[in-house]
Formats: structure tokens, sequence, C-alpha cells
């Protein structure tokens, strides 16, 4: 049996090293989402492109295993990148925005619990930010729309007082 080197990566560099639109065009999105760097938003495009595979794959053999599509739709709409009526034809219209706007980092920034979405992913790798009451310090982490209410600072971090001064006097 032969595991997986720890090497392996998870997303996909672009073919062409220098495409001048391409490169501006991944600089804004790195700026607009706050990411550490180009491989996150590579991350997410990787991602997208899984869903999209899966989704051809899917609408290939209609009809075949309606479950294991329903199954997909359901998890794709529990983690927010579709709507509630959206089906399987618009997963091929999603764009690495509907991905980026799932993450942690991006919600927190969203929720008005920081400033600016650098700002928001220092709080969070700092574990400022609990999710359902749990400390989470993965900017990346995709948010169920579920747990999207749930998403609060820390009643333990100093920041609470400092950026919500309603709350300390309710204490």
């Amino acid at each position: 049996m032969m595991a997986l080197g720890s090497n392996t990566k998870f997303f996909e560099t672009p073919n062409h090293p220098y495409q001048g639109e391409r490169i501006s065009e991944e600089t804004g999105l790195v700026g607009q989402y706050g990411l550490k760097n180009k491989e996150e938003l590579w991350r997410a495009q990787s991602e997208l492109r899984g869903y999209r595979r899966e989704a051809r794959k899917l609408l290939g053999r209609m009809g075949a295993d309606e479950t294991e599509t329903a199954e997909f739709l359901a998890r794709l709409k529990r983690i927010g990148v579709l709507g509630e009526d959206d089906s399987l034809d618009d997963i091929l219209s999603l764009d690495v925005t509907d991905i980026l706007e799932r993450r942690l980092q991006t919600v927190v920034y969203r929720k008005g619990l920081a400033n600016t979405t650098k700002q928001a992913r220092q709080f969070v790798t700092h574990g400022h930010v609990t999710v359902d009451g749990r400390r989470v310090t993965r900017p990346s982490k995709k948010v169920a729309v579920a747990e999207e209410d749930a998403i609060e600072f820390d009643s333990t971090s100093p920041l609470t007082d400092e950026l919500h001064p309603e709350r300390a006097e309710e204490t």
C-alpha cells in the first residue's frame, strides 16, 4: 500500500507563468479578499474546478444516480456556494469569488467583526474568533450557512472589550 507523499499539492499553478491580464486579476482578488498569497487563490480555483468536474460527470450520466446528485447539491448548498433553488447547471457558471466568499476570513469581515479583510485574517489566525463556541485559527475554513450566525469574538479575547465596549459593560 503506497501512501501519498506529504508534498502533494492541493492546487494547480497557472499553465503560463506570465500573462499580464491574469496576473493583475489575481493580484486584485488577493487584495480584495485579504489572501496571504496567490497559492490560496489557486487552491480556491482548484476547488471550483473540482466542483465543475463533478457536476459535468453527474450531468453526463443523468438519471444514473439521483441520490449522488442530490447529495452533491446538498453539500454545496450547505456550505453556501449554491442557493436553495440552484441546480447542477448553475455549478458550471460559478466563479472563484463564490468560493472565496465562503471563507471564514471573508465572513468575519462581511459580518462587521473586522474593518478590513486583512484584519479579519489576523483576528482569525490569532485566535480571537470562534465558530459555534470553538476557536478556529484557519482563515481558509469553509463556513456553512448554518454556522454563519454562530461566528463571534471569543469572549475571553482581550479584543472583545476593545472592539465592542457595549459587551464589556454588560458583564
